[in-house]
């Protein structure tokens, strides 16, 4: 063990004298690695928070949960003019399906509005995500208060005209003075707040109740209908424990099928999105950014492997007649094998550390910047620098083979 510790510690001295006495060549030899780890440290890092991020978002959220829409969340085999022939999901089919299949937990009517601006005396605030629902969409989706409350099903059923505001819009209206009981304009009506949400944060998806109201959707079908270009509907469905997604799905869609009377043989006109779909269509896509990483870092890799070998090439060179002294006085081959070697991977792992460090700093300016949290992981930073070993332990071998097998006669005469 004391012999490999001195190996470790002499190896460690001689990349450090590598890097001192050539620090233009090492420099630009080590570029390669410095760029691969960062590139897939990079990628791994803003995948893994893209995927936490994702993640925390949803976690309040039942991943049975299925929205019923005239478009499909990802890819579909049903083509694009076709689904574009689909009718909306209409309110007359919420009350339908709420009514026909008793193993529904909660269901919902939304719509998905353009945003808006908002208005309360002089202030306005514009680009207003706008929510409209039923009381029910309440219990699907967690929604936390900070003050006042949700308007509940009398107010829903009859269209009241009530709302509930996100943090930044009773800011960006109200400023310090309390919401609630304040009528504000909005569609050119005046909605009286009744409830003020907690703050939540940026959204993955750009989709924050921070600058988000919510109000009946019975108060928009009163004013514009069901048929307005401009409301996107969609119904969300929650089964109740224990059911068997695939089987309430098939009933779901029977049920449908029969209302709208569409014809055995022909295929449904709607789409059926459990969300937990939309997280499988999510991890596809985070594979395949993860995956282009890795090509991209691969080559990166290559070029930093190539500079390593060609430091240890010049290394031994410049160190034969030392390789021929230790070999006279009784050092065996692999000695000078593992001395070589663990220079080389000590060499690529400093590399390595200079890429991950540079992802650490860039990490922190861009989670100060955009109010999203980048993770380096311990596991990545192993990742890092297990592969800047490996490339290491590759580009050395063969400099560091042919230093072990040299002749000591030789070598010591070829220093002279």
């Amino acid at each position: 063990m004391l012999l490999y510790l001195r190996l470790l510690s002499e190896s460690f001295s001689f990349a450090i004298n590598a890097l001192r006495n050539n620090k233009l060549r090492t420099l630009l030899s080590l570029l390669g690695v410095t760029i691969g780890i960062f590139s897939i440290i990079a990628v791994l890092a803003a995948v893994d928070s893209m995927d936490k991020k994702i993640k925390e978002d949803l976690s309040d959220m039942d991943m049975n949960t299925i929205y019923l829409m005239n478009f499909s969340f990802g890819p579909s085999e049903v083509p694009r003019w076709k689904r574009e022939q689909f009718p909306k999901v209409s309110y007359d089919e919420f009350e339908y399906l709420k009514k026909s299949v008793p193993s529904i937990e909660k269901i919902s009517f939304n719509f998905f509005a353009r945003n808006e601006s908002v208005k309360y005396e002089s202030n306005t605030v514009n680009s207003i995500r706008m929510k409209p629902s039923t009381d029910e969409f309440f219990d699907i989706e967690p929604i936390k208060v900070e003050t006042g409350r949700l308007f509940n099903e009398a107010e829903s059923n009859s269209g009241s005209p009530v709302i509930v505001i996100g943090s930044e819009v009773a800011k960006g209206l109200f400023e310090n003075s309390d919401p609630i009981g304040k009528k504000i304009r909005l569609y050119g009506q005046k909605l009286t707040v009744i409830g003020v949400l907690k703050k939540q944060g940026q959204g993955m998806f750009g989709d924050s109740n921070d600058v988000a109201v919510f109000f009946p959707v019975n108060f928009l079908r009163r004013m514009y209908g069901d048929e307005n270009d401009a409301l996107r509907a969609a119904i969300l469905i929650k089964p109740e424990k224990g059911v068997d997604i695939e089987e309430f799905k098939a009933e779901l869609s029977q049920k449908l099928r029969n209302f709208r009377g569409v014809k055995t043989g022909d295929i449904d006109n709607f789409f059926l999105n459990v969300l937990s779909g939309f997280t499988d269509f999510i991890d596809n896509i985070i594979g395949q950014m993860n995956m282009i990483g890795w090509i991209i870092s691969a080559f990166s890799l290559l070029v930093g492997g190539f500079g390593i070998a060609n430091i240890m090439f010049v290394s031994v060179k410049e160190r034969t007649n030392l390789i021929g002294i230790q070999k006279a006085l009784g050092a065996k081959n692999k000695f000078i094998l593992f001395q070589f070697l663990f220079e080389a991977i000590i060499l690529s792992l400093i590399g390595g550390i200079v890429g991950m460090f540079l992802v650490w700093i860039i990490a922190l300016i861009l989670s100060s910047a955009l109010d999203f949290e980048f993770v380096l992981s311990a596991s990545n930073m192993l990742l890092g620098s297990g592969l800047a070993a490996f490339i290491g332990l590759i580009s050395g071998i063969i400099p560091a083979i042919s230093a072990s097998k040299l002749d000591p006669v030789e070598a010591i005469r070829s220093g002279m």
